[in-house]
């Protein structure tokens, strides 16, 4: 991956269901990735070992964390540790902005 990511000439991935994921960069221990939803779109629960924080660029989303649920606008922000279980409900069609630690493999 370059030093230099310019969105408008990074690829998109569809990953299905309303949700495609753009890899904005990314070394051994760091990836960042943009995450556009459709509304009504679901990141169904599931556990990864690496740590997350992401950012709500945009939209509304519900996101449980473990046994914890919160609803999140534009700006809020949430941090999951490593092997938690954690989900999301796009409310309203939006794009997450997620780092991990260390880097997901299975994205590239």
């Amino acid at each position: 991956m370059s030093l230099w990511i310019e969105s408008s000439r990074t690829p998109w991935t569809d990953v299905g269901e309303g949700i495609r994921r753009q890899v904005l960069g990314y070394g051994a221990d760091l990836m960042l990735v943009r995450v556009a939803f459709d509304a009504g779109a679901e990141g169904q629960p599931h556990i990864h070992v690496h740590s997350q924080s992401s950012c709500v660029e945009s939209g509304v989303f519900e996101v449980v964390i473990g046994s914890e649920r919160k609803k999140l606008y534009a700006g809020d922000a949430f941090f999951v540790p490593s092997n938690t279980l954690h989900s999301c409900h796009c409310i309203e069609e939006g794009i997450l902005i997620d780092a991990f630690s260390p880097m997901r493999e299975d994205f590239v």
